[in-house]
This record gives structure tokens, C-alpha cells and sequence, in this order.
């Protein structure tokens, strides 16, 4: 390895201007030979290559001559199975990545990572990458035919890494950050921490973790001394300490990150958004949507969305109850229509959208759709992404959708006017709309839409049902406890469930026989379950998220309401008098079922 590098700064400091040159310096031609070969190039061929020359003359051999042009280049050509890498040019470039690219690291020095490629005259994009990748200058090597793929799976598995490389420990990381020497001055942090190879690893590090931990989110969060960098995953809908690290980092892991998504580092005033592929980096194929806000004091903290790795669910398994179950796949199936989803930001609109559209598509149907941003890809959609800066709205992409003979088209949001408008004339014109809206319940939704300035009746006529839901946390199979409900316990969730509307004609007494059929033991107590905590959920008791829904189905009594502009309080009355459970009452019959616990439920449902 020695020898290697020794090699390589050689030609780094006084490289040859010709090839001629370079075969002089190095003994294998004289100046004659040289001398002789360039008048028989200007003479006879002025468009052969030297190097061809000299090996068509008997001067040199091909191999020699290969080495030399290698060596001029400063691409050394090395035999693989002769060297063994270093440990730490390793771990900064994953197995998957060097497998699937077939590059080698062999050695980390003074800032600058030696690798061995098949062709790395021609290899300038993967060159490229593993700058992104490791923030380090990159020195090429040409492997010796044979050598490279055998070199690659001996190097990781003798290093520990049989499939993949091996798992970096975050907190190792940090605190190897926190033990770094601060320089002198604040503007020499941000240039010698971007390029770190210990702050590389720690952020691909970190977006591993999340990966691992099921986050949704990681909020990068910074702060002037004696403040540090605080770390947080959003993980089943709760944000989570993760690490902190010292406040000097904060400007270079937010000009890291930057860089991955190819912002502007300099741009510390305004906000802006981009987008990381993270599999460019050596992870595995991820997309993270990330938004860098200024904050006080100059500072500015990164949120980054998980996207990647998501796949439409089938409509059974989104912990629809068979009641809603059955009555969203009586309405899908309708030519035309409306069809909405409502609830909070993050409430798992967007993965219902997609399971009613894995439902229904089909080779007979058209399915166009317009998301913002597209999380959920399924063949068979023709999806699009909206961009509003350049006047692709919704609204926009609604009107150009009509001129596409579609079957289906599904709008990411209702946000106005304009676009629910539009909605409705399609959806009474042979095609089924479906959207979602930012509202609390089902009857709400309708409120808001005749609010905005929906024609009562067109609309009316275009609802076909509206499914309202929320996101609680699911329960640990591994280690949550069974136990017994008090009388107290039981009556005080009895009157909840009843006093939520939905089968107010059912008696207490009746209520309560159903509940001891479904969940009792053999003394007649209602069981449930609550949360304990395991290595498998990481202690906190839960794992996964659960779905509550509730589905207003339309009918004559309910297209009477809207035209009549009834108040929401009408409409939840009338739902209820048909027996629609409300999304306390989803919620309680599935804390019962040992999915989730009643303090879920009432936060979910503001109870």
C-alpha cells in the first residue's frame, strides 16, 4: 500500500506533459527511439497514436506500453489480489454500493480515498458518486484484469460485511465528532466538516437509523452554545430523542445535508426544499424530502420526510372494520362520483388513496392522478407531480386529465375553489374523483366545501361517501398485557361509545352482553390490553401504526341536507340515526380488540 500511494503523489507532484516524455523519464524509450517514431507519425500516419507506433515497430510491448499509459494518467494499473484494503476505506463505501458498482476502496489518506475500478478512464459518473458519497477526493486505480470482483467479496467478508457493510453505530460517531478539536474560526468548522469523513458517516449513519427505526421523520434541530444539535425521529406518529451533538456542528451537518440535496450552502436567510436520493450515497434505495428553515440567531434546522420503499396496501389490510369495509368497496366500484378522504396532516390519507386505487386498477381503467408530492408508486397509474411555481396546479392538471380520456382521476387535495369545482363537474360527467381535505369528520367535510363555493346541489348529486380517519399507535404483540376492565372501567367506556351517536338505540345492558361475547374471559369480564415495552419496540410498548375510520355513505336524505346547506350538526345527526360508528366508537371496539389502548383512542379522537 505504501509503494501505491508513494506512486500515486509522485505523478500528482510532476506529472509529464506528453506520453513521449513520460516513456522517456521512465527508461523505456530513449530520445532517438522517440525522436524516430514522431517523424514516422508526421510522415506516414498523423492520426495513429504513438504508443501504437512504438509497439508496431518492436520498440515496446503492448502490456508495457499499457502500464505506461496508465501510470502517465496517473491510473495505476495494481493486481488485487496482492492488497489487502484498509479497514477504514471500508466502511466509508458500503458492500451493496461496491458490489453493485464493482469498485474496491483500498486506502484512506491525507483526505483523499484510493479506489480500484474495472475502467476508470471511463468511469467519470461513478467517480463522481463516490465524492458525493464519502466528501473525499477520489484516486483511481485500474484493476488488473480478474482481480476486481473476487477482491471485492473477500475485502468485505474478511472485514465482517458477508452481504452488506456493516452497521455503523451512530452514537459511536457522535461522540468521535464531539472529541474533534474545534478550529479557530467558525467559517474553518464549516470547511473542514463538510468534507469529514467522520461527519459523512454519521449522517449516512443516522438516516440508516431512521431507516431501521421506522421513522417518518428526522428533524435536525440547531441551536447557539451552550446549546448543542438536537436530533429527533418521528416514529409512529411521536417524536423521539435520538442524539444530540456539540452546537459547532450544526452549521457544517446542515451544509452536508445541503449539499446531498443540492441546495444552495450559501443561502442562510431563506427557506428551501429538495430532494435526496439516498441509494447515491451508498444507503439503500430511499428518497428523503427535506426542507431547511432559518431560524433564530442566524441558524436553520432541516426536517426530512421518508419516502422511498412505499407500496400501495390492500383495501382488507388498512384496518378498515368490515362494515366500512364493505360499504367504501360498494362505492369504488361506481362509474362515477366523488369520493373523499378526510383528516389531519399525516392521518394516512394519501396510503388510503392509494389502497382504493390498488382496489380498482385494472387493464380496463384509465387512472390518472396528481400528488404532491409522489409518495406511492403502482404500475398501471399514470401519476404526475404538481408544481405550483410554475402554474402546474391541481387545478391544472384536473383540466388537462379531462382531455386525456380518463377513467379514474384521484387529486392529491382539495385546497380551493377552483379545483373542487372542477372535481365535481368531472365526477358528474362520467368519471370518479377521488381527493382528500384537511378536515376533522366526515360531516365536517362537506361543511367546508359548500363553505369555499360549491354549488349545493351539483355537489350533491356528485358525493358518493366520505371516509374520515385517524393514526393511533398499535400495540406490541411481543409484549403487551392482558387484563381485566374494573366496572367502573367498563361503564365509563360504555357511556363514551354510546354518547358518541352511532347505535343510540341500543340499550346499556345490550352494549355490554356484546362486549363480554366478543372480549370476555370465562368469568365475564371485558378484557383489554395495555402497553408494556421490549427490545422489540425499543421500550415504548407500541409497534406500527392503526387505522380509525368512519364512512358517511351519501343517500336522498343526505343530498336533502346539503342542498338545504344543513349545518354539520344535521348531517352527524342523520349519519348517526343510520348507524354509522363514529371514529370513537372505531376506535374503542379496536382497544377492545387488543389493537391499541383507550388513551390512543381519546387523543385520536379529541376525547
Amino acid at each position: 500500500m505504501d509503494a501505491l500511494w508513494k506512486a500515486l503523489r509522485s505523478h500528482a507532484q510532476d506529472p509529464a506533459r506528453h506520453l513521449g516524455e513520460a516513456l522517456v523519464q521512465r527508461g523505456l524509450v530513449t530520445q532517438a527511439q522517440l525522436a524516430k517514431a514522431l517523424a514516422h507519425q508526421a510522415s506516414n500516419h498523423p492520426r495513429r497514436p504513438l504508443g501504437a507506433i512504438l509497439v508496431d515497430d518492436g520498440t515496446l510491448r503492448a502490456e508495457q506500453m499499457d502500464q505506461a499509459i496508465s501510470d502517465w494518467l496517473g491510473v495505476h494499473v495494481v493486481d488485487l489480489s496482492e492488497l489487502t484494503p484498509q479497514p477504514q476505506a471500508l466502511r466509508l463505501v458500503p458492500a451493496g454500493f461496491a458490489e453493485r458498482e464493482a469498485v474496491l476502496p483500498l486506502m484512506l489518506r491525507d483526505g483523499h480515498l484510493v479506489v480500484a475500478l474495472a475502467d476508470p478512464w471511463n468511469d467519470r459518473n461513478l467517480l463522481n458518486q463516490l465524492r458525493l458519497l464519502t466528501s473525499l477526493d477520489i484516486l483511481p486505480v485500474a484493476a488488473a484484469p480478474g482481480t476486481l470482483a473476487p477482491a471485492i467479496a473477500r475485502a468485505y467478508r474478511e472485514a465482517g460485511h458477508p452481504g452488506a457493510a456493516r452497521p455503523l453505530d451512530t452514537r459511536e460517531l457522535a461522540a468521535a465528532l464531539a472529541r474533534q478539536p474545534e478550529p479557530a474560526l467558525a467559517a474553518d468548522i464549516a470547511a473542514a466538516n463538510e468534507s469529514d469523513s467522520t461527519l459523512v458517516l454519521f449522517i449516512n449513519s443516522l438516516i440508516a437509523d431512521a431507516i431501521r427505526l421506522r421513522a417518518s421523520d428526522i428533524h435536525v434541530e440547531t441551536s447557539t452554545p451552550p446549546a448543542g444539535v438536537r436530533i429527533r425521529l418521528r416514529i409512529d406518529g411521536d417524536l423521539v430523542d435520538h442524539l444530540d451533538l456539540p452546537a459547532r456542528y450544526g452549521f457544517a451537518m446542515i451544509s452536508r445535508l445541503k449539499i446531498m440535496a443540492e441546495l444552495d450552502i450559501a443561502e442562510h436567510r431563506k427557506p428551501q426544499d429538495g430532494k435526496i436520493d439516498f441509494a447515491r450515497f451508498g444507503g439503500p434505495r430511499m428518497e428523503l424530502r427535506m426542507v431547511v428553515v432559518p431560524t433564530a440567531h442566524g441558524l436553520e434546522d432541516v426536517v426530512l420526510r421518508l419516502l422511498g420503499g412505499l407500496k400501495p396496501m390492500p383495501l382488507e389490510r388498512i384496518d378498515l372494520s368490515p362494515r366500512n369495509l364493505a360499504a367504501l368497496r360498494e362505492v369504488i366500484v361506481k362509474p362515477y362520483g366523488l369520493i373523499l378522504i378526510c383528516g389531519p396532516t399525516g392521518s394516512g390519507k394519501t396510503t388510503t388513496l392509494h389502497s382504493v386505487m390498488r382496489e380498482i386498477n385494472t387493464e380496463k381503467l384509465k387512472i390518472w392522478t396528481a400528488e404532491d408530492p409522489v409518495e406511492i408508486t403502482q404500475p398501471g397509474l399514470r401519476q404526475v407531480q404538481v408544481n405550483p411555481r410554475i402554474g402546474w396546479t391541481f387545478a391544472a392538471a384536473m383540466r388537462t386529465f379531462l382531455r386525456a380520456d380518463p377513467d379514474v382521476i384521484m387529486i392529491g387535495e382539495m385546497r380551493d375553489e377552483e379545483t373542487a369545482r372542477i372535481a365535481v363537474e368531472a365526477s358528474l360527467t362520467g368519471h370518479l374523483v377521488m381527493s382528500t381535505l384537511h378536515t376533522n369528520s366526515a360531516a365536517e367535510s362537506i361543511a367546508r366545501l359548500l363553505e369555499i363555493g360549491l354549488d349545493p346541489f351539483t355537489f350533491s348529486d356528485s358525493l358518493l361517501g366520505i371516509l374520515a380517519q385517524r393514526l393511533v399507535r398499535r400495540l406490541c404483540l411481543h409484549c403487551r398485557v392482558r387484563e381485566a376492565l374494573s366496572e367502573d372501567e367498563l361503564q365509563h367506556i360504555a357511556g363514551l361509545y354510546q354518547a358518541s351517536g352511532a347505535g343510540a338505540g341500543e340499550s346499556r345492558e345490550s352494549l355490554l352482553a356484546r362486549w363480554r361475547s366478543l372480549h370476555g374471559d370465562a368469568q365475564g369480564r371485558v378484557m383489554r390490553y395495555r402497553h408494556a415495552g421490549c427490545a422489540h419496540c425499543e421500550s415504548t410498548g407500541f409497534h406500527g401504526r392503526l387505522g380509525l375510520h368512519e364512512f358517511l355513505g351519501s343517500d336522498e336524505g343526505l343530498r336533502e341536507l346539503v342542498r338545504r346547506r344543513a349545518p354539520a350538526r344535521d348531517v352527524v345527526a342523520h349519519s348517526q340515526a343510520r348507524g354509522m360508528p363514529t371514529l370513537l366508537q372505531d376506535g374503542i371496539d379496536k382497544m377492545l380488540a387488543g389493537l391499541t389502548d383507550l388513551a390512543e383512542v381519546l387523543s385520536a379522537t379529541n376525547h
